[in-house]
């Protein structure tokens, strides 16, 4: 079963309809394996049980969406079952000595994809995918990139720190240009702007995990004037920062579209109407895949911006919020909080999975990085992987009881 995850993990930079497939195998393959006791034991934890209570929500949710088609509620409701790996990967990853495996190969190929960002970026017409604004964005698309280039290029930046620790010179090198290879791809190629915010607060994890109060006043001054350069010498970041301010200043629900998409404004009128929403069914929402009926009844008579249609508000809460009230907003953030209580150890591979949790709850402000393909997927496998790669090495610990009975216990002897 390894070999299958390490297919899927090699394969969600580059295809939706192969990690799915492939989601399923495992799915299917780890239930075979599944002891009842131990499986028990993993769900009875809150960082496994809630993403099943989230997918049970969803489910039941289906029966009170009314007026909306059966194809859209299990559309919607697929959006969320890869969660159901979740718990399983727990539990497979608490037996399985793989994990480090799993992240090699993760870098391995956010590797390739590095290199062929970079030729893409220079030779558009080898990209395989061709959007307006993917330079140097040879498959899916930039913001799926750019959440997967950050959580690598901190994640080895971690490491590089850790290699250094141990005197590894060699390692810290190595380990350093790669990291710097992802950032100088966000800073100068192509970045969603998504990541003007989980992209700092990854930064501030590093810095809290890796420098003393002396050295970290040092380095975000560093990190500032780094910062300051960038944005000099970077048109990439100017257009991209630039536009927020811009969109916003314009904003108006009845503005007309523009030939590109004014993603700021757009978002403001998503919530907006959200909300609006919400209040009319504020306990249990308006069922699972009601987001796009109700959009397009407010859309009705409307113009511009304000007549668009989606099934998607753009952020994760609001969108937990529409569809299941305050209930899907309560295990949403349990949910996300059961996981960041998990990963409250000094351990290298409670620290990785602290990054792709902090990403996932900060990117979701903007997006429904729950729901979306990759992004979804990014954060079952790293919490799934990594939870249960933890739980065995705490397992393997002796209990501090043990330890102290012991002596007395030969002493008897």
């Amino acid at each position: 079963m390894d070999i299958v995850v390490l297919a899927l993990v090699a394969g969600l930079p580059w295809s939706t309809t192969l990690t799915s497939i492939l989601g399923i195998v495992i799915f299917f393959g780890i239930l075979t394996t599944v002891r009842t006791e131990r499986m028990l034991a993993t769900i009875s934890r809150p960082a496994g049980a809630l993403p099943l209570a989230l997918v049970l929500l969803a489910a039941i949710g289906v029966t009170w969406a009314s007026g909306v088609s059966w194809v859209e509620r299990l559309n919607a409701l697929g959006k969320m079952t890869k969660l159901l790996l979740l718990p399983l990967l727990l539990f497979h990853f608490q037996s399985s000595p793989r994990a480090k495996w799993m992240f090699a190969t993760f870098v391995g190929s956010n590797m390739i994809l590095l290199a062929y960002s970079f030729v893409a970026s220079a030779v558009p017409e080898l990209a395989i995918v061709q959007r307006v604004g993917g330079l140097g964005v040879p498959v899916r698309n930039y913001i799926d990139q750019s959440q997967g280039f950050s959580l690598v290029a901190v994640a080895l930046a971690g490491l590089s720190f850790e290699a250094a620790s141990q005197q590894k010179r060699r390692w810290v090198a190595a380990l350093g240009v790669v990291s710097l290879l992802f950032f100088a791809n966000l800073a100068f190629i192509n970045v969603a702007r998504t990541a003007f915010v989980y992209l700092p607060i990854m930064l501030v994890l590093l810095t809290i995990r890796y420098s003393s109060q002396r050295t970290a006043s040092v380095g975000f001054i560093g990190a500032c004037v780094l910062c300051g350069a960038l944005w000099q010498t970077s048109p990439n970041l100017q257009r991209k920062v630039s536009a927020i301010f811009i969109e916003v200043a314009a904003f108006q629900p009845d503005a007309e579209i523009g030939e590109r998409e004014p993603s700021a404004a757009e978002r403001l009128e998503f919530w907006r109407k959200s909300f609006q929403f919400i209040e009319t069914a504020p306990v249990l929402g308006h069922g699972t895949g009601s987001i796009r009926r109700l959009f397009e009844q407010e859309s009705i008579g409307r113009t511009g911006i304000s007549a668009l249609v989606v099934s998607n508000p753009h952020n994760q809460t609001l969108a937990a919020a529409v569809q299941w009230g305050s209930v899907g907003i309560l295990l949403v953030w349990t949910m996300w909080i059961a996981h960041v209580r998990l990963f409250c150890s000094r351990a290298l591979v409670a620290w990785i999975g602290m990054l792709a949790t902090v990403q996932n709850i900060a990117s979701s402000i903007f997006n429904s990085h729950l729901m979306d393909a990759y992004e979804g997927w990014l954060y079952v496998l790293v919490v799934g992987i990594a939870g249960g790669e933890l739980l065995r090495i705490e397992s393997r610990k002796p209990a501090p009881l043990d330890s102290a009975i012991a002596p007395s216990s030969r002493h008897v002897e």
